[in-house]
């Protein structure tokens, strides 16, 4: 069990009098008294933490409780200011991430930091190739050794590929992998399912398994409650720095778990949708696309101020529907009317101009500027605003990031912060910010709340629910059925590049959307 401060222990009662926190045979990894701070901002605050052998822990908090930070400490990434680490009885401080699997700690980050144009069976190597009695790299060997890990994996991948040509989903299995080839005594899961398909997380959630039953200790970061139940023995929860509570999961609930995140309770995980749609201002028809994955006569109308949401399996088609309405990608044919006027974006910046803006699904790659501040990402798409005479405003640049922190509630330091030391989830929000910015009239998102806490997802569902309500039309991706059902007014359900249909969301059930999902498979 994961152990706890004294205060802690008295405030949630998560450890009964006299009960021991485990033996320390049974103790893979003990944390003692980490801290962790950037400036003047404390992100962690003595935290106390023993992991057991044989064990998956969930870990849960909102964005920018410390999460990342604590593991990041654990591997090396980060050098902890105060603090203690045993690793099966031993002291250990790791100079970095190679240090750390070397001495059996493995991680597979959030954000995917892989060398795209290398095949899937470098990346698995990369630092490490094998090498004959010639000292040639064994390549042979690799692959070998390579085939054999995913087939006792149950993966299917083909090893020769470029990541690049890889979907999000096979390139995180592909890192998972990797992690688990180390063979770790204990592997860190930061948000692993983020971009899985449901049957891609049930292969997951075995492989999880069999790792523990092999001895092997997990530590699983997760925003995604039902996981966390399904899959952890034990959840912990960090609220700003602190670690505030810890039970088994069969001991805890739903609820319990967000009032310790959010130091609240939601009584809803969704606002009400109560928006008006008016008529018809965006209207798709006959749109294919050239290139693959191909999408094939897509045909619907979207309403002003209304909330369409875009359903399907991973590689159904979705993200690339938006990409081609937005002019990234090429369209082989159809048309797209916005006011009944014919429009033809040759590329993002057309579609900018005419008041559209998009928010991608993996924002480090495509959603921000990984070396500016956040100043730099909330203007940067609106430059021409922030202009006094020829040169740019530095001081109207100030004010409008600043307004956008207020608005979004963006935890951290002030508008020169770099965007990296930002959470994940607080980066979505500079994103959102970067593009309210612009005042946009439709509003395409693909997986807006990708990463992000429970809390801060409500925060995103009201200000989605109050654009659509300011006449905004927002289209909105995701892989998550609730979400989908819980903000929407209808629902495009996309299968194999084609729209299987269109429901009423409050006309519509989980097996209909399955069921629409699976049609063209």
């Amino acid at each position: 069990m994961v152990e706890m401060t004294e205060n802690n222990r008295a405030q949630t009662g998560a450890i009964p009098p006299g009960e021991k926190m485990g033996t320390k045979d049974d103790v893979i990894l003990s944390i003692r008294g980490m801290c962790k701070s950037f400036g003047r901002n404390r992100v962690l605050d003595h935290i106390n933490m023993n992991v057991k052998r044989g064990t998956i822990m969930g870990l849960m908090g909102e964005n920018g409780a410390g999460k990342s930070t604590m593991m990041k400490c654990l591997f090396g990434t980060y050098q902890k200011d105060e603090g203690q680490i045993f690793l099966d009885g031993k002291e250990v401080s790791f100079a970095g991430p190679k240090d750390a699997l070397e001495n059996g700690i493995a991680m597979v980050h959030q954000e995917l930091n892989q060398c795209l144009e290398r095949s899937v069976v470098d990346n698995l190597f990369l630092g490490r190739y094998p090498v004959n009695s010639m000292g040639i790299i064994d390549e042979g060997r690799m692959r070998k050794e390579a085939a054999e890990l995913f087939r006792g994996l149950g993966i299917t991948v083909n090893l020769t590929q470029p990541m690049r040509q890889m979907s999000v989903s096979k390139r995180q299995m592909c890192e998972i992998a990797k992690a688990i080839s180390y063979h770790s005594k204990i592997i860190v899961l930061d948000e692993p399912t983020s971009s899985l398909t449901v049957p891609e997380v049930e292969k997951l959630f075995d492989m999880m398994r069999k790792l523990k039953a092999q001895g092997i200790s997990l530590i699983y970061i997760s925003h995604k409650m039902d996981e966390v139940f399904e899959i952890c023995d034990e959840v912990s929860v960090l609220r700003d720095g602190n670690l505030v509570m810890t039970k088994a999961t069969r001991d805890t609930n739903m609820n319990e778990l967000i009032a310790a995140m959010v130091g609240r309770s939601l009584d809803n995980r969704f606002p009400p949708v109560d928006n008006t749609p008016g008529e018809t201002i965006l209207s798709i028809q006959h749109l294919s696309t050239k290139f693959e994955p191909h999408l094939r006569d897509i045909t619907f109308d979207v309403q002003e101020g209304e909330i369409f949401g875009l359903y399907g399996l991973v590689g159904a088609g979705r993200t690339e529907l938006l990409e081609t309405i937005f002019g990234v990608r090429t369209r082989a044919s159809g048309r797209v009317y916005y006011n009944k006027r014919l429009m033809n974006f040759q590329n993002s910046g057309e579609a900018m101009e005419h008041g559209f803006a998009m928010i991608t699904e993996e924002r480090k790659a495509n959603g921000l500027f990984l070396k500016g501040d956040l100043t730099f990402n909330t203007t940067i798409a609106n430059l021409k605003h922030y202009q006094n005479g020829p040169a740019l405003s530095e001081d109207k640049m100030i004010r409008a990031t600043s307004k956008e922190i207020n608005v979004m509630h963006t935890k951290c330091m002030g508008p020169d912060d770099m965007i990296t030391a930002l959470s994940g989830g607080n980066q979505q929000k500079v994103i959102f910010g970067k593009w309210l910015e612009r005042d946009p009239k439709i509003f395409l998102m693909d997986e807006p709340t990708r990463g992000i806490d429970v809390g801060a997802k409500y925060e995103i569902y009201e200000l989605i629910i109050e654009m659509a309500k300011q006449g905004k039309t927002i289209i909105v991706v995701s892989s998550e059925m609730p979400e989908i059902l819980g903000i929407t007014n209808r629902i495009g359900v996309m299968s194999n590049g084609r729209l299987s249909g269109i429901v009423n969301t409050k006309d519509t059930n989980q097996e209909e959307l399955l069921r629409l999902s699976a049609q063209y498979l």
